[in-house]
């Protein structure tokens, strides 16, 4: 093990912008307080308790704001190094340590947690016996298995001879793979517990959340006495919580905080400093930084409240981040709103019978809005408004993931896609006969919901995505009736196409789908006569090193072939045992697909230079790959229909002349 005095830590901190939470515009994550004190504070304190003596602060951009909001131990030196351009994870080590010879460095990330252990990382550097030991989280289901990166590494000073001298490099795509290409090893391990590392309010929540669990005692200034009718409850002994109040841990209720008669408190909840929560609100796994003010009979539901923020009372508050920009406070606009819409109200009512006769000389007969057409259209649509407002969260949500998330990125073409396939079945929808099933309707709304309920209490985000779907199919039967919802049932089994897979599930298949994809890569370039070599998931065809990453597994071309296959099988006129077996094909056809794009892309690397040809190539392959999977769902199409077509018997016209 290294002694402590050739230990440089570095930290990345990052720009304030990063995350893209509104809260991390205006303060950096790095500072983001975990129970009461920031987390670059807490991380600095922990390695200065350990022995740790240098310490860099990589920033961008925010130096002199980091250096002003934390206050280093004499026992450690702390520099704060300024980055005017984004120079990547180990251009910062450069940075950090340029001039470095037989120093270990060990990189950390400046917004997380769990404070790390110094003498376990050391151990585990130490026996990979390599220049660069990436730590990973534990997975979900068992500690020994590699979750997520967990943005620590430690790493000799032979590294910086791997990377460049200016310009951007990351680690884990540019230093990585320029070692493995040198010949050199690199060690994964993985760490105890969670890091806690966050760059959003989401990852925040989460942390926070393990931290309150697995930490039974959180380490505070103040005295805490822990609560005797509920477990996992830290009060301070300063602040005031109401005899009628209920709060369940784990909660953490720090100085001066003020809980009213009738609140609600709900695990995993930190209530900072001075905090006022008004009579009868309701704080669900939120963490409320110090001065915020809740007012009465408003609801927090994992929401991240900043300092100082007022929230209105009444008001309700779920999924997101209030800055002290953003403050909800009571002032007339709901007052202003109520005249407005009184004013505009009577304008609104003339000009409705004027829309309603142009719009029935546009629209066909089956949409004219006439008699009781009028009042169900218009129930359609209030209910179709409170459904958006409702589910607005969840919608929020799969937007976002659409557009981080590669592997279900055509997710977003789903909804336009099943419009497209009701507009075209709109004859035989308009044919049936709209009868709303009340009580069938209610009750099948109920239970969706009970669902939903379900998946918010236990924090069971599928539940909550697949509750989506099943309103809308609720909400068909309540209002158009059993025989509307037969007619539009494959297009509502259509849209769960959108819907990102299960995490559990995910899981166990994207690690298997990574080692099929390289060993039949392998397999397809051995046959091809190349000398290949297979190592995990790298692959050196003739000296040059391929890696397969984890995002070429091959699971973001098997969602876009369900949907393209789903789209086809909705569309097409065939028999049912037909249709699925298009359907079921969908999966060996993506496999296939993946297969001969890793392949082509392996050889095409050994033959272009330079990473900026290779990422284009990359690309493209990928695309390739979608006509070759339409080419090959048509083919099995006409083979299908080659197969189960009756050869039609042709008869021999006669044609006579007649002499007469």
């Amino acid at each position: 093990m290294a002694a402590p005095g050739h230990i440089k830590v570095i930290i990345l901190a990052g720009g304030r912008d990063f995350g893209r939470d509104l809260l991390a515009a205006d303060l950096p994550t790095a500072l983001w307080p975990v129970v009461g004190k920031p987390a670059l504070q807490r991380l600095l304190d922990s390695l200065a308790d350990q022995g740790v003596g240098d310490v860099v602060v990589c920033s961008n951009g925010q130096s002199s704001i980091l250096a002003e909001s934390v206050q280093p131990d004499r026992r450690m030196k702390v520099q704060f190094l300024e980055e005017t351009l984004p120079v990547g994870t180990a251009g910062a080590v450069r940075d950090a340590g340029r001039s470095e010879k037989g120093t270990l460095f060990i990189v950390f990330p400046a917004s997380m947690v769990a404070e790390p252990n110094l003498e376990m990382l050391l151990d585990a550097h130490s026996s990979g016996q390599c220049g660069l030991t990436v730590m990973f989280n534990p997975g979900n289901a068992n500690t020994k298995e590699i979750g997520e990166a967990s943005g620590i590494y430690v790493c000799g000073s032979e590294v910086l001879k791997h990377i460049p001298s200016e310009g951007y490099f990351d680690i884990k795509e540019g230093l990585i793979p320029e070692m493995v290409r040198a010949g050199k090893g690199v060690h994964a391990a993985v760490l105890p517990n969670h890091a806690g590392n966050f760059r959003d309010r989401r990852e925040y929540l989460c942390a926070i959340g393990d931290y309150l669990e697995y930490v039974r005692k959180p380490a505070l200034d103040s005295i805490i006495s822990e609560q005797k009718d509920s477990q996992d409850v830290w009060i301070s002994s300063s602040a005031g919580v109401h005899s009628t109040a209920r709060v369940c841990g784990p909660v953490v209720i720090m100085d001066g905080a003020d809980v009213s008669r009738g609140a609600v408190i709900l695990g995993p909840t930190i209530l900072g400093s001075n905090v006022e929560v008004g009579v009868d609100a309701v704080v669900i796994g939120s963490v409320i930084w110090d001065g915020a003010r809740l007012g009465p009979n408003c609801r927090v539901q994992r929401s991240l409240i900043g300092g100082g923020v007022v929230v209105r009372p009444g008001s309700s508050v779920r999924e997101k981040s209030l800055s002290p920009s953003g403050v909800l406070g009571a002032c007339g606009r709901d007052g202003v709103l109520k005249k407005s819409i009184k004013k505009k109200s009577n304008a609104v009512r003339e000009k409705m019978s004027t829309v309603q006769r142009k719009a029935n000389k546009k629209l066909p007969n089956w949409l004219r809005l006439e008699g009781g057409r009028a009042a169900m259209f218009f129930g359609a649509g209030l209910t179709l408004m409170a459904f958006l407002w409702c589910y607005l969260p969840e919608l929020e949500d799969l937007l976002g993931l659409w557009q981080r998330s590669d592997e279900y990125s055509c997710g977003i073409l789903v909804p336009f896609l099943a419009v497209y396939v009701l507009w075209t079945r709109r004859d035989r929808i308009a044919r049936s006969l709209a009868r709303p099933s009340i009580l069938w309707g209610l009750l099948a709304f109920a239970g969706v919901q009970a669902f939903r309920l379900y998946g918010l209490f236990y924090n069971y985000r599928t539940a909550e995505r697949l509750s989506v779907v099943l309103s809308v199919g609720a909400l068909v039967l309540l209002l158009f009736g059993w025989q509307v919802l037969r007619r539009v049932f494959t297009v509502l089994l259509f849209l769960f196409l959108m819907l990102p897979w299960p995490t559990q599930l995910q899981s166990s298949i994207s690690q298997p789908l990574q080692r099929w994809a390289t060993t039949s890569a392998v397999f397809s370039l051995e046959v091809l006569g190349y000398g290949v070599v297979q190592h995990g998931n790298v692959i050196d065809i003739e000296g040059t090193v391929v890696e397969v990453a984890w995002a070429c597994n091959g699971l973001r071309m098997v969602t876009a072939f369900f949907v393209i296959t789903g789209l086809v099988v909705l569309l097409v006129k065939q028999a049912g045992w037909e249709k699925l077996i298009i359907l079921v094909s969908s999966l060996p056809v993506a496999l296939l697909c993946n297969t001969v794009r890793l392949t082509i892309t392996s050889i095409a690397f050994t033959m272009l230079k330079g990473e900026r040809w290779e990422q284009i190539f990359h690309d493209f392959g990928g695309y390739a790959m979608m006509p070759l999977a339409l080419a090959a769902v048509v083919a099995e199409m006409w083979l299908l229909k080659k197969l189960t077509t009756a050869p039609v018997q042709q008869r021999a016209i006669v044609i006579t002349r007649d002499n007469a």
